[in-house]
């Protein structure tokens, strides 16, 4: 590969989406380059687990067309993309990381109809753990995905191979989920950006519980602008989803540039003292605070009271397991990994008080935070508790010293914050001295996704940690 097109393939999507609608690039050039940057850098890092080039390939020439005859575009018009394996793609294959649903479906999910309605040119889909379960990515399909700053540790997950994609350049955006970190764990893990949206802006279809709130689609990028560029595309309502915010997605478009004097920016490392933080990512958290300040903000370290958000988000999330997965797990027992029996067996005990005060609690912390919200505009927290881990671990097994019971105890700085049901970003905020990337969280009050956005834009043009490209790789 040249290094013409490498840099290509690092540009970000907005030039990329300039260059393609002036003709100076045509979308079969831009894909070329990627499926050529794929061939080189994939078999290491593992990322895109289903490729279909030839079809690409085809959708290509037919962008090109478009644009020669001078057709309305779409936003991501001649963009490449690769769907997260959990996403039901009409013709290609789904496998959702598990031999028992490994198939190719008839249907697309509702975010990829909009992402092929906005012109992007899908060119497979990107592993994930077995049916999205933790935030690491591997499974007994296709294995693990590797960290692309460094081969030997884990990328994250559940939408892993969709962020090490992105930071290896092998696309210029990518969808992904996200429960209890799904989106952004990655994004910290690989020096990239990932939005969990507040629920409803992404519609989702299909869905056997509709009416939930802990589980969202969503973007991710190597920028904040071009995250904003994706939703543009996603977001909006839909028929299909009881909970579909009513707001245009062509309102994340527009500008993100913002001035931050005045704005109230409360932070902390450790989410009020209730979960433990590696000291290499607190510092990060702690730095990021440092540039707010800069950015004429007013800074205090302060964090509302997330208590009830842990058995909020382990009932829901019980609950919600049964459903997805108990006729799975009755007609093959020894078919899913333990993790999600185990989290399916527990949403069978669960009551109808169960459920009934888990759905208190979430009201009182719906309430404790928006009054937080009242005194600060947007909350600054670690990501993820631990740097970037040795890929051939499961989980982490303690941090900073304190046991982590199972393989969700780890992930709680994201987590706590799914509860809430607010807007949270991962944007890149610096790497430790061993060269790992560490991501700080941009959490923001009910439905304020621009908002956030605007925030997480104007740190990272404060800091450009953005531009710091994967080593391991090139």
């Amino acid at each position: 590969m040249t290094t013409t097109d490498d840099d290509l393939c690092f540009r970000t999507a907005l030039d990329l989406s300039a260059l393609l609608r002036s003709r100076e690039l045509s979308a079969r050039e831009l894909l070329e380059a990627h499926l050529a940057r794929i061939e080189r850098v994939n078999p290491a890092v593992n990322a895109i687990v289903t490729l279909v080039a030839d079809r690409a390939r085809e959708t290509a020439r037919q962008a090109d067309e478009r644009i020669a005859a001078g057709e309305e575009l779409g936003p991501l018009h001649g963009l490449p993309i690769a769907h997260k394996d959990l996403h039901n793609t009409a013709g290609i294959r789904t496998s959702h990381g598990s031999p028992l649903a490994d198939g190719v479906p008839d249907e697309d999910d509702l975010l990829i109809e909009r992402i092929r309605a906005a012109g992007a040119i899908t060119l497979g889909k990107t592993n994930v753990p077995e049916f999205g379960a933790g935030s690491h990515t591997f499974n007994p399909i296709f294995g693990a995905t590797h960290n692309p700053h460094d081969l030997g540790r884990s990328a994250g997950g559940s939408s892993g191979g969709a962020a090490a994609a992105l930071a290896s350049g092998m696309i210029p955006i990518a969808d992904g989920s996200d429960t209890g970190g799904s989106l952004r764990n990655p994004a910290s893990f690989c020096n990239v950006v990932g939005l969990r949206p507040s629920p409803g802006r992404v519609p989702n279809w299909p869905s056997l519980t509709a009416w939930g709130t802990l589980g969202v689609k969503g973007p991710m990028a190597r920028t904040v602008a071009d995250t904003a560029l994706l939703l543009s595309a996603i977001a909006g309502p839909d028929a299909r989803s009881p909970i579909a915010l009513e707001e245009p997605g062509a309102r994340f478009a527009r500008p993100l540039d913002r001035d931050l004097t005045g704005l109230r920016v409360a932070w902390s490392p450790d989410l009020g003292g209730l979960v433990p933080v590696e000291p290499e990512v607190a510092a990060v958290v702690e730095s990021a605070a440092e540039v707010f300040t800069g950015l004429g903000c007013v800074v205090e370290r302060a964090c509302p009271d997330l208590t009830e958000a842990e058995e909020v988000f382990r009932t829901l999330r019980a609950s919600v397991f049964e459903v997805a997965f108990g006729a799975l797990m009755d007609r093959h027992p020894d078919g899913l990994k333990r993790a999600i029996r185990e989290n399916a067996e527990e949403g069978r005990k669960l009551t109808g008080p169960d459920v009934g005060r888990a759905e208190v609690l979430h009201t009182l912390l719906f309430h404790r935070v928006r009054e937080f919200f009242g005194r600060y505009d947007v909350l600054l927290l670690p990501v993820s508790q631990v740097v970037p881990f040795d890929v051939g671990i499961e989980y982490p097994t303690e941090i900073a010293g304190v046991a982590m019971d199972d393989y969700l105890d780890w992930m709680r700085s994201a987590y706590l914050i799914s509860s809430t049901g607010s807007p949270a970003l991962s944007v890149p905020a610096g790497f430790t001295p061993g060269g790992l990337p560490v991501g700080v969280q941009i959490v923001g009050p009910h439905r304020a996704d621009f908002a956030v956005l605007q925030v997480g834009h104007a740190f990272e043009r404060a800091t450009g940690h953005w531009r710091r490209r994967p080593a391991g790789i090139e």
